[in-house]
């Protein structure tokens, strides 16, 4: 008895140092969330902005989802004044798909980036061709992936937002699209392991280090982007958008990362096998952080993400600490209380099993362990491209 209260001890004063500091820091991030900008609404254009804005999109076998994106590209106004799709050698007719959009709005312009220099990664090249291949009459640059749905007004709401705050650099978190029962309830997780990492969006991060950016909606200033040298600092990145963020950040301009659920919605992945797959090894950052950093975010989402419920489950099979079971038990209330804030970023009317949504926590533990192996492995595939 007293070895195994020895045990129980030592355990409990290891998960306590453990989870006390990560708790601290991830409530030093949650109380700026009263302070942060509201989520972006559509807004109609102004004289001003006529021709103001370059629109990229890199596409790479995307016929199956892109033409949402198309039509509310078409939707944009005169703010928007070309759209260039840079192409990569699809193979499943997602070039005659532009080439139809084209034929109703003359503003699409379709190119191919091929081949892939060494060094590079796809993603990052097709949207530096597109910057260098963009009118210089453009005050913005606009990249956004093929499997976003704008609203009319984003890209006006987008370019005022930025002026008025004055960002360099601003990119927008979107309404995501649910539609399996396994993605309803993994999805919500690995999405919790940026929340619990970084700022709340819309709050401006001075350390460029802590910088967050989503590449489906990234709106930089074109003099800034020109004077970093395009996507180059981010060429072999696979989380190329927080890479070129966090050094345009460096470099002394403002950066933002703000709620835009209300004029963007995505459809990223199909099913949670693909949601493992594809989100899950870019999530841990490692190609824009430090070592020690990614490190240290992984011991804060074990601390405050995957081990609050196997704690609290341990503790009521086998009766651990009482201090340790209120630490873990409110960690989930904060981790049900999230999942209640972040609910209007997910389109689930159309979603089989959508109430899977609400279990979401369930797979926290799953998620967690995911960064990590992704934190361990270099990816060597992406999107239908071997590296290298």
């Amino acid at each position: 008895m007293e070895n195994a209260l020895t045990v129980e001890s030592v355990i409990t004063f290891l998960l306590l140092l453990i989870q006390i500091p990560a708790t601290a820091i991830l409530l030093s991030r949650l109380v700026k969330g009263p302070r942060r900008l509201p989520p972006l609404e559509a807004q109609q254009p102004t004289p001003e902005l006529l021709g103001t804005v370059s629109v990229v999109v890199p596409t790479l076998n995307e016929a199956l989802r892109i033409s949402p994106l198309l039509s509310g590209l078409s939707r944009q106004s005169y703010e928007v004044r070309e759209i260039i799709v840079v192409d990569s050698n699809s193979q499943d007719g997602t070039p005659d798909l532009v080439k139809t959009a084209q034929q109703q709005d003359p503003r699409f312009r379709l190119m191919t980036d091929d081949p892939l220099p060494a060094n590079w990664v796809g993603r990052p090249w097709a949207l530096h061709n597109g910057f260098l291949h963009s009118s210089e009459a453009s005050q913005w640059f606009l990249g956004m992936d093929a499997d976003t749905q704008p609203d009319p007004g984003l890209v006006a709401s987008l370019v005022k937002t930025a002026a008025a705050q004055e960002y360099d650099l601003v990119s927008l978190s979107p309404q995501f699209i649910l539609q399996y029962p396994g993605e309803c309830l993994l999805q919500p997780a690995l999405l919790m392991t940026l929340l619990y990492r970084f700022d709340p969006a819309g709050i401006t991060t001075e350390q460029p280090e802590r910088v967050m950016a989503n590449g489906q909606c990234f709106l930089c200033r074109r003099s800034v982007l020109a004077a970093v040298g395009g996507y180059n600092s981010a060429r072999s990145s696979f989380c190329d958008d927080v890479t070129l963020a966090r050094h345009i950040a460096a470099q002394g301009f403002k950066v933002g990362f703000l709620d835009g659920a209300k004029v963007l919605k995505v459809r990223m992945y199909e099913g949670a096998v693909e949601t493992w797959k594809e989100w899950g090894r870019s999530l841990d950052l490692k190609d824009a952080s430090p070592p020690a950093q990614v490190w240290g975010d992984l011991w804060l989402l074990s601390a405050v993400q995957g081990l609050p419920l196997l704690v609290v489950l341990s503790c009521l099979l086998i009766s651990l600490n009482p201090l340790l079971l209120g630490l873990n038990v409110f960690l989930l209330v904060i981790r049900f209380a999230m999942l209640l804030a972040i609910a209007p970023s997910y389109d689930r009317k159309d979603a089989q099993g959508g109430w899977l949504f609400w279990l979401s926590p369930l797979a926290d533990p799953i998620a967690v362990l995911r960064i990590f192996i992704s934190a361990l492995h270099t990816p060597k595939e992406w999107r239908g491209r071997t590296y290298n």
